[in-house]
């Protein structure tokens, strides 16, 4: 009985964490946007898009702690269970983007120097980061975690379709469409939300009536 109110409690922390994760990525993500639209654009940034930069970067460092705590969870809620090789390019895909998302917070960091252009390096870099690198981690991430789902039978079908379209979208397109990256804190939502709703990510049991 006690394990089973572990496992509970396992999966609620993963469920409010990934909507935290995701509000304040989303957040983010969106005044990022807002605020360099143009990502390499050489024009001057004023002090409206600073300020948003700097809540931005606020943001993002919590964000990426709850994305952590978001997947731990997940990789607890597994019971362990899971494909060895599968597990591995989970946890790793995770990092990595955790890695990467704090990479492009730092580069975008640069744009708020002294210099009143703000950095046109820092903004490719941050870019590159962001909508290259950081979001085909979040594709691998997406991809395996349905896959575990999948294999599972945790995730409802509807769910795991949603999940190979996102990571699809995330890996090839998201480094040429704007706001594309929205889509990887909308996926951790519905993830997130379905597993507050009472179903297990990746144990093949649900965790409702636990």
């Amino acid at each position: 009985m006690e394990r089973k109110h572990e496992r509970l409690a396992t999966a609620r922390a993963a469920g409010i964490a990934g909507v935290v994760f995701a509000v304040l990525m989303a957040t983010a993500i969106a005044l990022v946007r807002t605020a360099l639209p143009d990502g390499a654009d050489d024009a001057a940034v004023d002090a409206g898009q600073r300020n948003a930069l700097r809540t931005a970067l606020e943001l993002l460092p919590f964000a990426g702690i709850a994305f952590l705590w978001f997947m731990g969870a997940l990789r607890e809620q597994a019971d362990g269970a899971e494909d060895r090789f599968v597990s591995t390019v989970f946890l790793g895909s995770g990092l990595v983007f955790v890695a990467t998302l704090f990479g492009a917070a730092a580069a975008a960091g640069s744009v708020l120097d002294e210099d009143p252009q703000g950095s046109p390096f820092g903004k490719e870099f941050a870019y590159a980061l962001l909508t290259t690198y950081a979001m085909r981690m979040a594709a691998v991430f997406v991809l395996t975690t349905s896959t575990i789902g999948r294999r599972r039978g945790s995730l409802p079908r509807p769910l795991v379709a949603i999940g190979y379209l996102a990571g699809l979208t995330l890996l090839v397109v998201a480094a040429n469409v704007p706001w594309c990256e929205l889509v990887f804190p909308a996926w951790v939502l519905l993830l997130s939300l379905n597993i507050l709703l009472g179903r297990r990510p990746a144990g093949g049991r649900s965790t409702a009536g636990a």
